[in-house]
């Protein structure tokens, strides 16, 4: 019996899995599940598997979002949050039996727990005000958080500072997260920092005397984008920077003797587009050295999706024997697990061409289990050996891959015009037809220093199911190619980015004599948005397009966008008062009267990132030019909403993207 096409509600159907947990033995794991609910809300819930057996146990229930599972070093217990009272608290849930226990009662909150080596501390962060007392936090009932959100709405914003909104948390107020340290056994809490700074825990020493935050405490931070890893003793609260305050460095964990500090980052010599370094920092001699010297790819997962939901380790993570350091790393379209000893010798662990989007490391018995999903697998989990050998432990989402066609696509690779190579994916489209020919739809990414690769990508298969063959590839500005392939679209906007993605389209219609080439539509989001746009203002060889969350003119972005003031500069090379004109010239609202191509303009209201002042823009000028365009906006949704926007509306997202490709191509 033949498998049916894949649909807009899909994606509702999958259980995405993330965050892998091994516990203290190694015998067993906890994950994430994350589903979408009767209700069309995303609900989060923990699993635990033996991993010498099939199954796995579930944990917590109902329809709220339970995340970040941690064994206590005995094995006894599991620290989470949920948001089963309203807003992220910290729960303990013992394993010999009985009802989890809240922890936390803060009032706007805790969040990401982690354990002290001896059992007796839980670390965690939480969102407070100047002059918050921790001993005495409340929280609110869901009718008292309704009555100050009301009020709340009543009132003007009063905005003093550069950065006073975020897309992922709307408008900012002066609350900053705080490290806190719960005593277990006294079940008291203590504030570890202090002061109008944002601190991000990274890790505890073995001894417990000392705990590694990110941060940047300058006076100037609102002006800088720069990172530093701190420590801090935490009797007498004193803090020591440990890297150089000329960068951007995080994810810093000690070695199992407490004697090294692995952390990631890099000094921005090309600013956001820099390759992310991994160094070691000795404790004792206060020497740091750099392990990546000499690799030309970026550590860390960088591949695009939409069926990603919720975090997962990616390193670096320390071996037992204190020689090996385990890390996740991008490169060409792919991303594998690799080790490097503390003699710079690098080793791939797991590479079959698919996206590791995680992993947890058993010091028992040498193993990992991996979160791995590809082009026709949405996720799974699989144990790796010490011996690196594989075996699959989840069987995910069966049911629905059993019922759907999910197609592979195929890899392609050709010379742009000017030499460079560039790497891509052909998809063809569901019920392929040898003779017939299809119209092609070309995707591209938003970033731009992110890359398409090989996951599971639920609006590449829709459209495929709707009969179009799909392009995506990874222009210059991607990451995944090395540090000048990265960094060669900053200040050449429109330029040799715009030129591989023609080269692309002239590749696949050359080689594959089933694309019709007088049936091509484009779309992307946010960068990919702004190249749509881009195209249809420089040429007319599209018959459709959607443009998403995208960019339509520099000049504004500057002063709208939560990033505009420094991203400017970064990838242009100047500000708006350093030359407008030239900001208008790779505006893409500058040549809206040479667009001849159907546009469809899709836009959140609630996008902070490329504000919805950036699609109405657009919409006006091309109607007013009595353009062929439609303007659609989203409600209550910011800058993710292909990703992890609300269900409902991401079909009703996918829909009209459907719709437009299909009344035009």
């Amino acid at each position: 019996m033949a498998k049916r096409a894949i649909t807009t509600e899909d994606f509702m159907n999958l259980d995405v899995f993330s965050d892998p947990q091994f516990s203290p033995d190694g015998t067993a794991f906890a994950y994430v599940s994350t589903t979408v609910n009767d209700k069309k809300e995303y609900e989060s819930n923990l699993f635990v598997q033996n991993v010498d057996e099939e199954n796995s146990k579930q944990w917590t229930f109902g329809h709220d979002k339970n995340s970040n599972p941690r064994f206590s070093p005995d094995g006894k217990s599991v620290v989470f949050q949920s948001t089963r009272s309203g807003v992220p608290q910290l729960w303990l849930l013992p394993l010999d039996g009985g009802e989890a226990k809240q922890l936390t009662t803060f009032k706007n909150g805790a969040v990401s727990p982690t354990w002290s080596k001896d059992g007796k501390y839980i670390i965690f962060t939480a969102s407070l005000e100047q002059g918050d007392d921790v001993t005495s936090q409340k929280e609110l009932s869901k009718e008292e958080m309704k009555k100050e959100k009301e009020e709340k709405s009543k009132k003007p914003l009063h905005v003093k500072n550069l950065r006073y909104k975020s897309d992922a948390q709307g408008f900012l107020d002066d609350k900053k997260s705080q490290i806190v340290l719960y005593d277990v056994e006294e079940e008291t809490f203590t504030q570890l920092t202090s002061g109008n700074h944002h601190h991000g825990f990274q890790d505890i020493s073995p001894d417990g005397s000392t705990i590694l935050f990110a941060a940047n405490l300058s006076e100037d931070e609102e002006y800088e984008l720069k990172s530093d890893v701190y420590s801090l003793d935490v009797a007498t609260k004193e803090i020591t920077r440990l890297t150089d305050g000329e960068g951007s460095y995080y994810t810093a964990k000690f070695s199992p003797s407490g004697k090294r500090i692995a952390y990631l980052g890099h000094k921005q010599e090309f600013l956001n587009a820099t390759l992310t370094k991994l160094y070691i920092y000795d404790v004792d001699s206060k020497e740091h050295t750099c392990l990546s010297d000499g690799w030309d790819f970026q550590l860390g997962d960088m591949i695009a999706g939409d069926t990603r939901l919720g975090s997962s380790e990616n390193g670096p993570v320390w071996s037992k024997d204190e020689n090996r350091v385990f890390f996740i790393g991008s490169d060409k379209g792919a991303t594998n697990l690799y080790e490097v000893t503390l003699q710079g010798e690098l080793k791939e662990l797991y590479n079959v061409d698919s996206h590791v989007f995680g992993f947890a490391y058993d010091p028992t018995n040498d193993s990992f289990v991996i979160g791995v999903s590809s082009p026709v697998e949405p996720c799974n989990f699989y144990l790796l050996d010490a011996k690196l050998n594989s075996k699959q432990l989840t069987d995910a989402n069966r049911d629905f891959l059993d019922e759907v066609e999910v197609g592979k696509p195929e890899a392609i690779s050709f010379k742009a015009e000017d030499g460079w190579d560039v790497h891509g994916w052909l998809l063809r489209p569901y019920g392929f037809e040898e003779g017939k020919k299809y119209p092609m739809v070309l995707e591209i990414h938003g970033g731009p220093h992110v890359m398409y690769g090989q996951t599971f990508f639920h609006e590449m298969q829709l459209l495929a199911a709707q009969g179009y063959v799909v392009l995506y590839t990874n222009p210059r500005g991607g990451h995944g190619y090395g540090q000048e392939f990265v960094n060669a679209c900053r200040g050449d906007y429109g330029g040799g980015d715009y030129r591989d993605l023609m080269s692309a389209v002239d590749y696949a219609v050359e080689t594959f004599d089933f694309i019709d080439k007088e049936r091509l539509g484009v779309t992307g989001g946010s960068y990919g948005g702004f190249m749509t746009n881009w195209i249809v203002g420089h040429t007319n060889r599209f018959k459709a397009a959607v443009t998403q969350r995208s960019i339509s003119n520099w000049l504004s972005f500057y002063g709208v966008s939560d990033i505009g003031y420094f991203f400017n500069k970064w990838q242009h090379g100047y500000d708006l008062l350093d030359d407008p004109k030239a900001l208008w010239d790779i505006s893409p609202l500058k040549y809206a009267d040479k667009v001849e191509t159907p546009l469809l303009i899709l836009h959140s209201e609630n996008d902070y990132r490329c504000p919805i002042e950036q699609g109405e823009q657009l919409f006006v000028t091309l109607k007013h030019l009595k353009k062929e365009t439609e303007f659609v906006r989203f409600p209550g949704s910011n800058h993710e909403l292909s990703r992890s926007g609300k269900p409902e509306l991401r079909i009703e997202r996918l829909n009209h993207i459907c719709d437009w490709f299909e009344k035009y191509l």
